[in-house]
């Protein structure tokens, strides 16, 4: 199989675990893994096809090398997902934990794919349910019933990888299969509804915040908390702020004010300086390691399959 290259130079030298680590879905995603010798592998399936990439960095020197149908159109748009589109300039701390964290992280980009459903499908996955129940039904669905990556990552130090089923694909799944990967009956339909307007979906990749927030929304089971998760990665959207998390008001308010249970409406309120890149804010203070104590049990996962 032909391998396409790419050597690419960007402004400041990118951190690329900690700009490209969103896209991965907890350990074992066959889609994103990062091999012993530093190289981050990718599968997507981009509007050309399926394709692998392979990323490395070296002295502020980008290398890529790709193959499959999609290999020029992963190659093409690396630079944004490696932030060229994302200016941080704007971005001005206001918190002393925000600006050691922004001190500490200078080569933190907001990455940004262009692929609305391959952020859109896990996100959906990981409502109402804890995150390794989401990251299981991720691994499950897509080595059932998407497609072996294409060049050296299904034999090669990224052996398994798998790109996500098309559209159609999903929408062929069949109930049982859902339910054999622990993901309910609400959580299937929205993603079926979801791939039958894919077309529809990826337009969003092009639109500002607003309008691609309205985008996503639309199909009944998509909130605000699915669509900012996704547009953070498919869009690279600085502002775009998980409304309606379980962990991140606690978090962002311990970090900011000492306080153990925070809201929404505080988060907002304690964010509102930061106002365009508010995102940006909240994956600093995550990234600062301040985070409140644990006061509850673990909450334990339900298996859906069983019932």
């Amino acid at each position: 199989m032909r391998t396409s290259f790419r050597s690419w130079t960007p402004e400041g030298r990118p951190d690329l675990r900690r700009t490209l680590g969103p896209l991965g879905r907890g350990p074992g995603d066959p889609a994103y893994r990062v091999t012993p010798d530093g190289a981050i592998w990718r599968a997507a399936r981009t509007p050309q096809g399926p394709g692998t990439a392979r990323i490395t960095a070296a002295d502020g020197v980008v290398q890529a090398q790709a193959w499959g149908d999609g290999a020029e159109w992963l190659l093409e748009a690396l630079p944004g997902l490696l932030g060229a589109d994302d200016d941080p300039t704007p971005f001005t701390p206001r918190h002393r934990v925000v600006h050691e964290a922004h001190r500490r992280n200078p080569g933190l980009r907001l990455t940004r794919t262009g692929l609305v459903l391959e952020s859109l499908i896990p996100a959906i996955l990981e409502q109402k349910v804890t995150s390794d129940e989401a990251y299981r039904a991720w691994r499950l669905l897509l080595r059932r019933h998407g497609e072996p990556a294409p060049g050296p990552a299904t034999g090669g130090p990224a052996g398994g990888m798998c790109v996500m089923p098309t559209p159609r694909q999903w929408s062929l799944i069949p109930s049982w299969e859902w339910h054999g990967a622990g993901v309910d009956s609400k959580r299937s339909a929205t993603i079926l509804r979801a791939v039958r307007v894919a077309a529809r979906m990826e337009e969003a990749a092009a639109m500002d915040l607003a309008a691609a927030t309205a985008r996503l929304t639309v199909i009944p089971g998509i909130g605000p908390w699915t669509a900012a998760e996704t547009l953070q990665r498919s869009n690279g959207a600085p502002d775009a702020l998980t409304v309606g998390d379980l962990h991140l008001p606690n978090i962002v308010g311990f970090a900011l004010t000492g306080a153990h249970r925070t809201d929404d409406a505080t988060m907002c309120e304690l964010l509102a300086p930061y106002e365009g890149q508010r995102h940006r804010a909240a994956r600093l203070i995550l990234l600062s390691g301040r985070v409140p104590p644990r006061r509850a049990p673990r909450f334990s996962p339900r298996n859906f399959s069983k019932i």
